[in-house]
């Protein structure tokens, strides 16, 4: 492992009123500061408010700017009628060259299926983008039933284990792609 950390940038993909996301972003970021080799930036797409950002405002150019210094990505996505949010597909198109020889996981929520339609069709987008993504997630199936009042999951050793394989293998995407686009640029 590389002795300089490595950023992450923690995208929160829901923007509906009453979303859960903030619960699960917030279970997420927790567990994540106990990864010391991690420097985090958490990317509210509510706050980005992205059907807004227009090509070279400040607001554009600060969006871009955080996504193309990270050298990873979690994105924190519910499952909406077997699918994710329009929002996070249109802040993903916002930008190309950001996104490329970069990893990406997933934490994922939803109903029955925990999110996980909804990942398998971003990790075609991703494809798309030049991005790899990791093979694990963590996936929350009927979320709203695992957290308690205060957002702390009942049980939350199957998790963290989760959690822990996905940043494991997110760090040595993260640290070797970060090594590759510094050695050679990549040319996608």
């Amino acid at each position: 492992m590389s002795e300089h950390p490595y950023r992450l940038a923690v995208i929160i993909g829901s923007t509906r009123e009453g979303r859960f996301a903030p619960v699960i972003a917030n279970w997420f970021t927790r567990h994540t500061e106990g990864h010391p080799h991690i420097d985090m930036d958490v990317i509210d797409l509510d706050a980005v408010r992205p059907y807004e950002l227009r090509y070279g405002s400040e607001e554009y150019e600060t969006f871009a700017k955080r996504v193309d210094e990270a050298d990873a990505f979690v994105v924190i996505t519910p499952e909406y009628n077997h699918s994710f949010p329009a929002p996070l597909k249109h802040a993903i198109d916002l930008l190309h060259a950001q996104w490329q020889a970069k990893p990406v996981g997933f934490v994922s929520y939803g109903g029955i299926s925990g999110g996980l339609r909804a990942v398998e069709q971003l990790r075609l987008v991703f494809a798309e983008l030049h991005a790899t993504t990791v093979r694990e997630t963590v996936s929350f199936r009927l979320a709203g039933d695992l957290f308690d009042d205060t957002g702390h999951l009942h049980d939350p050793a199957p998790a963290a284990q989760a959690a822990d394989t996905l940043l494991h293998q997110l760090t040595w995407w993260a640290v070797a792609l970060r090594e590759a686009r510094t050695s050679r640029p990549y040319g996608g």
